[in-house]
């Protein structure tokens, strides 16, 4: 089995074969193999830094209507807001005297934001704080809204693909959504000239062990500069209620396997692992990830944007808690960094 590890240390993907057989494995000793070449791999491109991104989550309205997702338009009792610009610029200002050099606005699928309007904010955002980086994540848009935000400033996108295989993504999504579509958005934004993340759920219902191997190929072969995983958890109001949740081990083992993979990739412990398990998010890191969003949301809302059940909304995600936060992470040996953070392959 080590040596199908350092296969994909020295560049090369093993057969499926022999990738299902290190997604099956259980072997401690094999694990403590793949974790450790993973984090000296990440140490050798990135030291002991974890990067910090504050989080801005803007809108709960979304207008798609996907089967895993809290915020799914068929969701009645979802609570529904908006952030005014106002409200976005005073987040960011109030990131930017806490440390903060990287900042996520992240929302739904919402028309109540126009593509005038983020190209807008964008611009604002750019202008109050041009030594800061901006990742958009407002899921699927045409060609020519991802270059005027793009021209506006806008710096990162993140999209996660959600699954390489068609038929796995047609049984998690309503029929109008496609994954050729989102397969052509994240080539448009690559080709545009953004750092680009997408990833995948680990877990989801009808994922097979074959889905998560077409996972890894798809980001072998479009090398992104970031990758946002995280196990599946269910929201109780939608189809997908009653699922089962995915496995944190499984989680972790796959973070390895992409810093592996991927030596220069930026790959967040995300707020998913954490509300999983307790250190969760210290687990990710120790596993080869390097990348921590803590949230910067106003703290009413933050219960708000539910995505799945029991989601940490105070503690450690939040920006408040950034000092507990560098504690937590100088006791694993790492320490929190506050530069952009931009990814190596630009």
């Amino acid at each position: 089995m080590r040596n199908i590890i350092s296969a994909i240390r020295s560049g090369h993907l093993p057969p499926d074969r022999e990738l299902l057989a290190l997604l099956a494995c259980t072997d401690e000793s094999t694990l403590n193999f793949l974790r450790d070449e993973a984090c000296e791999v990440r140490h050798k491109v990135f030291g002991n830094g974890v990067y910090i991104r504050g989080l801005i989550e803007f809108s709960s309205y979304c207008k798609n209507d996907c089967l895993y997702c809290g915020l799914r338009r068929s969701n009645r009792k979802a609570e529904r807001y908006r952030l005014s610009e106002e409200a976005i610029l005073a987040c960011t200002d109030a990131g930017y005297e806490l440390g903060f050099r990287t900042f996520v606005l992240q929302g739904g699928e919402d028309g109540g934001f126009s593509d005038e309007r983020m190209e807008n904010l964008a611009r604002s955002i750019k202008n109050a704080h041009p030594d800061c980086a901006l990742t958009l994540s407002l899921g699927e848009r045409p060609r020519e809204v991802y270059q005027r935000l793009f021209d506006a400033g806008a710096d990162r996108y993140l999209l996660r693909h959600e699954t390489a295989d068609s038929d796995h993504y047609s049984l998690l999504h309503p029929k109008e959504l496609t994954l050729e579509n989102r397969m052509r958005c994240l080539c448009d934004l690559k080709e545009i000239g953004y750092q680009v993340g997408c990833g995948f759920m680990v877990g989801s219902p009808h994922q097979k062990p074959e889905h998560l191997i077409k996972d890894l190929r798809f980001l072998y072969e479009f090398r992104p500069h970031m990758v946002g995983i995280g196990p599946f958890i269910p929201h109780k109001d939608t189809p997908f209620g009653n699922e089962n949740p995915g496995s944190i081990p499984l989680t972790l083992k796959l973070l390895s396997i992409i810093r592996l993979m991927l030596p220069e990739v930026l790959l967040p412990a995300t707020t998913a692992l954490g509300t999983l398990s307790q250190g969760g998010r210290e687990a990710g890191i120790l596993a080869g990830a390097n990348v921590i969003m803590p949230n910067l949301s106003p703290s009413d809302v933050r219960s708000k944007y539910l995505l799945y059940n029991n989601k940490l909304a105070t503690g450690l995600e939040a920006a408040e808690a950034l000092d507990a936060l560098r504690q937590s992470m100088r006791a694993i040996g790492y320490e929190i960094c506050t530069s952009r953070g931009d990814s190596p392959l630009i």
